[in-house]
């Protein structure tokens, strides 16, 4: 042993435990940190909505890019997640002769829960990354600076449509989903489990309420904010050149996933509360 290591005071079993505290008190706080900035940076980009001038064009622009560019993507999770549903149904249900109630577990499984939260899921990896792509790429160009030179406020412009057209987008693409979804189901019940077709869709109709169709709506509509919003954070944070922008891409990807299926179980909760 070196006589510096000879040297070095030996630390205590308590300081180790104090600084491991004090490290998970500091990430505590810088999370908390985060979470308020993206509050007020989601507050004011909606706050904007009522105050003039208004970017209708804007609106329509992210709107079709959401809600039409994205349908492919959505429309085939959605159908082939229906259809392996419909298996996998079968199969657990034929164990205790319950292989009728496939088509009541397919429409509540899809529009409940699989429909907005897959595609959630697909649209945040297309459309978060290519938001905070595009104002990543604005941020470290300077283009953000240049708009406030022009007197125009950058989050209105950029933020507030990005938001209402996120919101507005998903629980369309998500009814489409609903319905492919189910229409897997059908395919498959129909054409390789041997159901009526008349018999699979009755069962489907006569369970379904409007209650589940409703709660999935929601959902897509707060999922649609959260993407457009960290898409929007994200790029809008962006430092460091092309390597800053394609962190923000990444980060608005893993982020908006994460808080999908988290905030599913706290609607999931409240819905089920009542």
């Amino acid at each position: 042993m070196s006589a510096a290591a000879e040297a070095a005071p030996r630390r205590k079993p308590l300081d180790i435990v104090l600084d491991g505290v004090a490290a998970i008190g500091r990430s505590a706080i810088g999370m908390a940190r985060g979470v308020g900035a993206v509050a007020l940076f989601a507050v004011e980009g909606v706050s904007h909505l009522a105050r003039p001038p208004f970017y209708g064009r804007l609106v329509l622009r992210h709107f079709i890019e959401i809600a039409y560019f994205s349908l492919p993507v959505v429309a085939l999770t959605a159908i082939f997640t229906g259809m392996v549903l419909a298996l996998q149904s079968y199969t657990g249900f034929a164990r205790f002769n319950a292989e009728g109630a496939v088509a009541n577990v397919v429409v509540l499984s899809i529009t409940r829960e699989l429909g907005p939260v897959l595609a959630g899921l697909m649209v945040a990896g297309r459309i978060g990354a290519a938001f905070a792509a595009e104002i990543g790429t604005m941020r470290v160009t300077d283009q953000i600076d240049a708009l406030t030179t022009l007197s125009t406020n950058p989050q209105k412009y950029l933020v507030t449509p990005r938001l209402l057209a996120g919101t507005l987008a998903m629980p369309l693409l998500v009814i489409v989903a609903d319905v492919l979804g189910v229409m897997g189901g059908w395919i498959i019940g129909t054409a390789k489990l041997g159901f009526s077709s008349l018999t699979y869709l009755k069962a489907t109709m006569d369970f379904l309420q409007f209650s589940d169709v409703m709660s999935g709506l929601v959902k897509a509509a707060v999922f649609g904010f959260i993407i457009a919003l960290m898409g929007c954070w994200c790029g809008y944070n962006s430092r460091g050149g092309a390597q800053g922008v394609g962190g923000a891409t990444t980060s608005a990807v893993v982020t908006s996933s994460i808080l999908i299926l988290a905030l599913d179980y706290v609607l999931t909760e409240l819905f089920f509360a009542r």
